[in-house]
């Protein structure tokens, strides 16, 4: 910290030297003025933790300067100390009204004097000292929750990155395990229907095998973009389910509105007309898709409803592929 300040206003020229003598200390540096309106001067350019000011005065006195000292927001703070040698107790009264926090009297006692000084001085240090570190404190708040702030955004980027599919930004198979679930509960409260509709990329290890890996994914992010672009309810849901594989969850849709879906899917894939030398279908890339749609009730498992689509598409495949087939919600037969 600099030097602290003081003030001290007095008319009498020898009044303020002796003061400065008694008052004398290397960390305090004391300003002088000679009226209350070079008070109020001095003010303007300095910051003063305390202001020893003489109560008689011409032209402006001691009250009035104190007065206007309280009213400007500058140096309304500042505590002001009066001297006097009147010690009446309506003068003393008139002081405190005007913004005095003390008085001393004249003939002044320099120990007195020094040990008001001194406390004022230790005050001002103190609350400096708190602001200061009040200061720190609110920036260091300040930059907690700005890291907060980058730490939740962080957060959500994880979020995200955590159920999207690294390769085709669609939603992963993570994703769709709890969305299915979702989905299926409200199914069950709502009576309304649900469909799933599962795709496979025909021939696609040929596709990869001919045309390289990199230009399999350029595949892959192609179809999902279809995807995404054909189930554009918000509703709806599509993610990648594995490898070449796609899946879509389809609330409020029955097995009719499901059907023109996936013919629109296919006739969209094939209409791409991406280049499949091994496809077998006019050497353009297609897709084989199932179907399941259901009414949920409490007694049925979404289990068997995932089991269910599986079904329908290795039936689709089974029977030539590019081209999609549908199945009843049934529970698996195991031999």
């Amino acid at each position: 910290m600099n030097n602290i300040k003081i003030l001290i206003v007095d008319d009498i020229k020898e009044n303020l030297y002796s003061l400065e003598l008694l008052l004398e200390d290397d960390e305090m540096e004391i300003i002088t003025a000679e009226s209350g309106q070079e008070a109020l001067e001095k003010t303007l350019d300095h910051d003063f933790f305390l202001i020893l000011l003489d109560v008689q005065m011409p032209g402006m006195n001691g009250y009035e300067t104190a007065e206007l000292l309280r009213g400007n927001s500058k140096t309304k703070n500042i505590p002001i100390i009066f001297i006097t040698a009147n010690n009446r107790e309506d003068q003393l009264f008139k002081g405190y009204d005007a913004g005095a926090v003390d008085y001393i009297i004249k003939p002044i006692a320099p120990q007195i004097l020094r040990s008001k000084i001194n406390m004022f001085k230790t005050f001002y240090k103190e609350h400096h000292e708190l602001v200061k570190k009040t200061n720190e404190l609110n920036n260091f708040i300040a930059e907690l929750e700005e890291l907060q702030s980058e730490l939740e955004e962080k957060n959500e980027q994880l979020k995200i990155l955590s159920i999207l599919d690294g390769l085709t930004g669609i939603y992963n198979r993570r994703y769709f395990d709890g969305a299915l679930v979702s989905e299926w509960n409200r199914a069950v409260r709502n009576g309304k229907p649900l469909t799933l509709i599962m795709s496979d990329i025909d021939y696609f290890k040929d596709y990869n095998d001919l045309y390289g890996h990199l230009a399999g994914d350029r595949c892959l992010q192609q179809i999902s973009k279809i995807f995404k672009q054909t189930f554009k309810r918000k509703i709806d849901k599509v993610a990648r389910y594995g490898g070449e594989e796609f899946i879509a969850i389809l609330p409020e849709t029955d097995s009719q509105g499901a059907e023109q879906i996936a013919e629109k899917l296919q006739e969209t894939i094939r209409g791409e007309k991406i280049k499949h030398e091994k496809s077998g279908f006019e050497e353009i890339l297609t897709v084989s898709l199932g179907i399941c749609s259901v009414v949920a009730e409490s007694d049925m498992s979404h289990l068997t409803f995932l089991e269910s689509v599986d079904r329908a598409l290795y039936s689709a495949k089974k029977n030539g592929r590019n081209r999609w087939e549908r199945i009843e919600y049934t529970e698996p037969i195991h031999v």
